[in-house]
C-alpha cells in the first residue's frame, strides 16, 4: 500500500523560520506518527518540507499570509501508510514558535500491485517521454560527497532500490539499470542548484524540470517498467535524504504538453 498525503497550509501573519527548520518538523511529524526517524538505510517515509513562495534572508525563511503552502508525507510500506492515513493535524501545525493553519488535506492512495498491474502486466500503450518536476533540491550520494545533476541512471537506480526493497514484485538489479542507461536519454532540462539546509551544514541539489526520453529501439516491456518507476517516484522521491525533504518529484501529465 502507498499513500501521498498533502496538506494545504497558510499563516495568519508573516512567519519566520530558520532555513534548517526541516529537521525539527520531521522529528515532530515522526513523533505524531509513532515512528523512529533514521535507523534504516532505505526510508519508508518521504517528506516535502513546506513548499510554496517565501522570502529568503540569510539563514531564515519568511512565510507570508497571502500565500498558500503545501506539506506532503508519503508512506512506502503498509504499516507506515496506515499511520499516515490516520494522522490528524487538526486545525494547525505548530513548531519552533511558528503556527501554520491547516486548510485542506488530500490523499492519493495506491499499491505496488495496482501500479504493476496497470503499468506493466496489462501491457498498456508504451509511454516513451516523461516530464518530471523536482520540487525540492535533489542529489545523489557519491562516496563522501553528492552529485546535484539529473543523471538518468542514478534516478532509476534510486527508484528501483526503493521499489525492490518494499514491493512484492522484484523488477531487476544492475542489469536493469545498465539497460536503462542505454535506453533512456536526458532530452531536456531547465534546472538550477539550490541548497537544502540541515541541522549542521547543507546539501546542494537541483530543482526544476527534466524530460526523459526512451529510445524507439528500446523494448516495450522495459519501457513500461521505466514508466512504472517514474510513476513510483511521486511517492518515493528521488535521490538522497528524501526523509528529510529532499528529492520531492512530480510527474507532469502529457496532456499539458499537447
Amino acid at each position: 500500500m502507498l499513500i501521498r498525503s498533502t496538506w494545504t497550509l497558510s499563516v495568519s501573519e508573516p512567519t519566520v523560520l530558520p532555513r534548517s527548520y526541516n529537521l525539527e518538523l520531521v522529528k515532530q511529524l515522526h513523533q505524531l506518527l509513532g515512528l523512529e526517524i533514521g535507523g534504516k538505510a532505505i526510508p519508508s517515509v518521504s517528506y516535502s518540507g513546506i513548499v510554496g513562495l517565501y522570502s529568503i534572508s540569510k539563514d531564515f525563511f519568511t512565510f507570508h499570509p497571502e500565500e498558500f503552502y503545501q506539506l506532503s508525507l508519503c508512506g512506502l510500506q503498509e504499516f507506515v501508510t496506515k499511520k499516515i492515513s490516520r494522522l490528524n493535524l487538526t486545525q494547525s501545525l505548530e513548531f519552533l514558535g511558528a503556527k501554520f493553519n491547516v486548510i485542506n488535506r488530500e490523499d492519493e492512495i495506491s499499491s505496488y500491485e495496482e501500479l504493476y498491474t496497470t503499468l506493466v502486466a496489462n501491457e498498456p500503450e508504451t509511454v516513451r517521454r516523461f516530464d518530471l518536476q523536482f520540487i525540492t533540491p535533489t542529489a545523489f550520494a557519491q562516496s563522501t560527497t553528492s552529485l546535484p545533476i539529473p543523471v538518468p541512471a542514478l534516478m532509476f537506480r534510486s527508484w528501483l532500490e526503493r521499489w525492490n526493497h518494499f514491493a512484492p514484485v522484484y523488477l531487476g538489479g544492475d542489469e536493469l539499470i545498465a539497460y536503462m542507461s542505454n535506453a533512456v536519454m536526458l532530452k531536456h532540462h531547465k534546472i538550477k542548484t539550490r541548497s537544502w539546509h540541515l541541522h549542521r551544514g547543507y546539501v546542494n541539489g537541483f530543482v526544476g524540470d527534466v524530460t526523459l526520453q526512451i529510445l524507439n529501439r528500446a523494448d516495450s516491456l522495459l519501457a513500461n517498467v521505466a514508466n512504472l518507476l517514474v510513476e513510483y517516484a511521486r511517492f518515493a522521491g528521488t535521490g538522497m535524504k528524501t526523509r528529510l525533504g529532499m528529492g520531492q518529484t512530480q510527474l507532469i501529465p502529457q496532456i499539458e504538453h499537447q
